[in-house]
Parts: C-alpha cells; structure tokens; sequence
C-alpha cells in the first residue's frame, strides 16, 4: 500500500536513535508502549532485543504492516498492536514502565492543547516511578551556510515501480515548521505520478515539554539526546517521571 511505501522511504531508515530507546528499555524493563509506532521501526528493534512492546499509532494499515514484519522477524508475541491516537489514547488499568515518543512525534500535537492531553494520557499509564523519554527536533537544523541545498531525495524501487521523496523546503511560520516534499512514482512502463506533502511541526523548546508535563502532574527527569546524522537532524530528549 502506497502509504505504507512512503512511511518507511520517509522515516523507516533512520536508526539513530536506536541504540537510545534500547538502553533505557534495559534500564526501566518492560514492557514498553511506543506512541506513533508507525510500521514499527522502534517497536521491531525493541522486540528483537526481547523486550515486550505495545505499538500504538492512529493508522490501521500501518500496524497490519507492524503485525507482519513483526511475524516474519520471529518476534509477533512480543508485539501487541493498538489502533489509537498518541494525545488521547486510553488503555485501561494497563501501566507501563517506559512510554516512549520517538522522532518527533510530540511535536505533531497541534500546540499546547494537543500535548496537554497527550501527557495527562501518559501520566494515567505510567507505572509508578515510571519514565516518558520524547524526543524533539528543531527542523532548520540542518540549515546553515553551508547546507543550503534541500538533501538528496529518498528513492526506492519495488516490483518495478519507482518511488522518490524529494524534500522541497522548510518554512518556519507562527504555527510551527512546514516541511515540503514531493512524491513521485514511476510504474514499470514509465508513467509518472506526483503529488505534494506537507507536514508543520509545532516549534517547542525541551523547556517548554517539561514545563508542560510537570503541569500536568509529572516530574523532571533530565535530558538525553540523539547526535545529527549526515542524513538527519540531532534531537534533544525529554525525559519526565510519573
């Protein structure tokens, strides 16, 4: 499915933060609950390490592609999938250890409202003691003098059909940072499609998340950080406690 093509030719290689999510899993034990799961680049790596997971993300046709390569990779009963909205999500009496909201996903709330209700939901589902790692991103960091340049397109070629992600421009505006790109595929016998894609990231400070989750009843845990790629921005981590 096309959505799921440009999921993971978006988001699916990174791996940067890997090594993090997996060292405070050892730390805070499981299991763990992943907030916008996605097709589970964080929940496949965490499981395969044997760590149990819950992967929750809005889109179905993400987790049914969770749910597969979870059976492929020999890892499906470490994996439990949920349907759910990362802000509003409601899992009953379930308590976990660790909450994690990788790449940004916090800052795709729409403002302050959004991530209110996102973090009284993970202070109901933290175990007591337990800890919210989320990371943060600032979008124009990979723009200085001398990388004015949009980067390379991410270009990938299934069953004879081409798909390239070009990202066209970053734009900073009063609601948040806008991302652009455009899609391309191309079919087996040369017929070219496009479409754009855009996505604002609420511009939000580690100050500002922290500030935000001990409002909402939880406690400063420090930061942590994730270092820049050649291919991508660093990311600071906030890290809060229930």
């Amino acid at each position: 499915m096309r959505e799921v093509i440009w999921h993971d030719l978006e988001c699916g290689a990174y791996d940067a933060d890997l090594p993090l999510w997996r060292a405070l899993a050892a730390a805070e034990g499981g299991p763990v609950l992943d907030l916008g799961a996605g097709t589970g680049r964080v929940a496949l790596d965490l499981a395969a390490a044997g760590f149990e997971v819950v992967a929750l993300d809005r889109e179905q046709v993400f987790l049914d592609a969770l749910d597969a390569r979870a059976e492929i990779a020999g890892v499906g009963e470490r994996i439990e999938t949920v349907a759910g909205d990362a802000r509003t999500f409601e899992l009953g009496e379930r308590r976990f250890p660790l909450i994690l909201a990788p790449m940004q996903t916090v800052q795709l709330f729409g403002g302050p409202d959004g991530r209110g209700a996102f973090l009284r939901s993970v202070r109901r589902h933290l175990a007591p003691g337990g800890l919210m790692a989320a990371a943060l991103a600032d979008a124009l960091e990979g723009f200085d003098a001398e990388h004015t340049e949009p980067p390379l397109p991410d270009i990938v070629e299934l069953d004879g059909w081409v798909y390239v992600s070009q990202p066209l421009a970053v734009r900073p505006g009063d609601d948040g940072t806008a991302i652009e790109r455009i899609r391309q595929w191309v079919s087996p016998d040369g017929r070219r499609e496009a479409e754009g894609d855009t996505i604002v990231l609420d511009v939000l400070t580690a100050d500002q998340l922290t500030a935000e989750g001990v409002a909402a009843g939880l406690r400063d845990a420090g930061r942590t950080s994730v270092e820049q790629t050649e291919e991508h921005v660093g990311s600071e981590v906030v890290l809060l406690r229930g």
